[in-house]
């Protein structure tokens, strides 16, 4: 016979998952341009708000608590108290003012998504432009005026974004944290998301700029020197940088075979899934949001001797006719592969464990999703998937080439994704009346050049995850998790000797990583399984490493692989799995992997042949 804490349990479960389900349907159905009920998806946002921000449910759980004797039943209910605390506004006026701040992002989101922003095509035409195909434009094409167009582009969204609602969003958000007793939004999201102040936060960043400051001068230096000062200049740089490489690699990577490579690699990481059921939603269409994500609209858990699958959706933004798409697809398809592969493995006897907002830290989320793409700039992984349609392997001077192009600018990189939260944390540090839009336009310059040494190629207001309260205040999280990647890649090489195909990683990580969930910390499941804590120097390490460093590195991991036996096949990823576009199904694995990896392959071929191949 149940308890009265163990049916309370079970029914918070049930009742969590009703109200998170129908949120995150309407999430996906209107993020994918395949539905436009906005007022339902913001009734149902509201609805799994109140539901998580219930007050009365704290005392509950504390008293359901205190009568608990078996260990998993206090795991669970623990589990329930700090996801409520992370959530709970007990003070009426902070509650009002998170209804206002819903309600004004739903407006906000509801505006961009009429937005019609535009580029040059390599013929001169202005055609419809997305943030995919700017930055696709900006790395890859070779004519400076389609480079210039799509760099105009991303201004004219941050104007657009500037003049639109979003600083009016930053003010409630203000308003909201300090009703909770915060300085401003900035600390109160950090406090939430990461457990660390900002003055913590920002020693690790600090720390971080300053062991790669030298660097990342040397870099702009070296490049000025060899391609001259235009490419310095914002719209020249990324193509300076990786144009002519991402042609290169281009025919390598088709887009085509992007799910062969992900099905592939990831069985024989060792990777499963768990009886989930996976949507992958990889091309990019008008109306369909313009970033790629992972959500769940089932967390998996035990609930008691029942294992519930998740049910996962993921995104990318391939367009197959355009240069450099394939590889930008891939990378996504992984990240977001790792998203999924962590969510369908927690194995808590809760939802809460496994769902990805706070107490869910975004580095932590982030440290899976980020080694699995990590993989895919490893030599042997080259050697291994990348081949033309030829069959041809992709050739030892194209892996160089890719080293040569990429490290130099390893620290520009990681360095771009700390700036947005030293402009975020100044942003909402402003004064009101001085947050004008012109004001917050020469705050994003000032912190480009700081950070930087020059203008970005990725104007900071372009960049989305400001716009979304869950993203907002916390792109840091990718930076840290960036650090625990790489303190997880030397623990495995130094254990194994190399990580492409190896099949120890996926139960590694899902019996340390993915199975505690945020039952543990961040620093806590790095300790569990390297047996180190959390540390910046692996990244600062690997971003000051000379080109020549870099080729020695990957010559060496290429030699190893080939004196290592071939992988076999893996399991199959015990996975559901369907691919589509929009509302339309374009393979699935009811009947077989194989059959799905072949109508798939297909169905990119044919959409290829009707619309050739562009650069930009």
């Amino acid at each position: 016979m149940h308890s009265i804490a163990r049916n309370y349990l079970n029914q918070l479960n049930a009742d969590y998952l009703q109200v998170h389900r129908r949120k995150e349907d309407l999430f996906w159905s209107t993020y994918m341009g395949t539905s436009d009920d906005q007022a339902g998806f913001t009734a149902a946002e509201q609805a799994y708000k109140a539901f998580c921000a219930n007050p009365a449910r704290l005392p509950e759980l504390r008293e359901m608590l205190s009568q608990a004797e078996e260990a998993d039943l206090k795991r669970g209910l623990g589990g329930w108290i700090a996801f409520f605390e992370c959530n709970v506004i007990e003070d009426p006026a902070a509650a009002a003012l998170m209804d206002e701040l819903v309600a004004a992002e739903a407006a906000l989101f509801a505006r961009r998504r009429e937005l019609k922003l535009s580029l040059l095509d390599e013929q001169g035409q202005q055609v419809a432009g997305s943030l995919p195909a700017a930055s696709t434009s900006l790395a890859a094409s070779p004519n400076e005026a389609v480079r210039q167009s799509a760099l105009a582009m991303f201004h004219t969204l941050e104007q657009w974004v500037v003049d639109n609602g979003f600083l009016e969003v930053v003010a409630i958000r203000n308003r909201f944290a300090r009703a909770m007793g915060y300085r401003d939004y900035f600390d109160y999201k950090v406090r939430k998301n990461e457990q660390m102040s900002p003055e913590q936060l920002f020693a690790v960043l600090d720390d971080f700029i300053a062991r790669t400051e030298q660097r990342v001068q040397q870099s702009l230096a070296e490049l000025k020197s060899v391609k001259g000062e235009a490419a310095l200049l914002p719209h020249n740089l990324r193509y300076f940088v990786s144009g002519d490489v991402t042609r290169q690699l281009d025919p390598y990577v088709p887009f085509s075979r992007a799910l062969k490579d992900w099905v592939e690699s990831f069985r024989r990481l060792g990777i499963q899934y768990r009886d989930a059921t996976l949507t992958l939603d990889l091309l990019t269409r008008e109306g369909k949001y313009e970033n790629g994500f992972c959500h769940g609209p089932v967390p998996s858990f035990w609930q008691e001797d029942k294992w519930v699958p998740a049910v996962v959706n993921f995104t990318s933004l391939a367009n197959p006719a355009q240069v450099g798409s394939g590889w930008s697809g891939l990378n996504t398809l992984f990240h977001e592969g790792g998203h999924a592969a962590h969510f369908a493995n927690v194995t808590g006897n809760a939802p809460c464990f496994s769902q990805e907002f706070p107490p869910t830290s975004m580095a932590y989320a982030e440290t899976q999703s980020m080694f699995c793409d990590s993989l895919l700039d490893d030599a042997d992984w080259l050697k291994r998937y990348a081949r033309n349609a030829a069959g041809e392997v992709i050739p030892d001077s194209l892996i160089k080439a890719m080293i040569a192009a990429r490290q130099p600018f390893r620290a520009f990189n990681e360095r771009q994704i700390a700036l947005v939260s030293y402009f975020e944390r100044d942003l909402y540090a402003m004064e009101e009346s001085v947050r004008t839009p012109d004001a917050v336009l020469a705050l994003a310059r000032q912190w480009e050049r700081k950070i930087l040494g020059t203008e970005s190629p990725r104007p900071l207001l372009a960049i989305p995850h400001l716009l979304n309260q869950e993203s907002a205040c916390a792109y840091h999280g990718y930076l840290l998790a960036l650090m625990a990647v790489e303190q997880t890649r030397a623990y495995f090489l130094q254990r194994d000797g190399y990580l492409t195909d190896n099949p120890r990683i996926g139960p590694d990580l899902a019996a340390h990583y993915w199975g505690p969930g945020n039952g543990m910390t961040h620093d806590e499941t790095l300790q569990s399984l390297t047996g180190e804590g959390f540390s910046a120097v692996p990244l600062a390490e690997v971003c000051n490493q000379s080109v020549a460093d870099a080729w020695a590195q990957a010559k060496a991991c290429m030699a190893a692989a080939q004196q290592r036996p071939p992988a076999g096949e893996g399991a199959p990823l015990n996975a559901r799995i369907r691919v589509v576009h929009g509302s339309e199904l374009i393979a699935d694995n009811s009947e077989s992997e194989a059959r799905m990896l072949a109508d798939f392959e297909g169905w990119i071929r044919r959409q290829s042949e009707v619309e050739p191949a562009t650069p930009g």
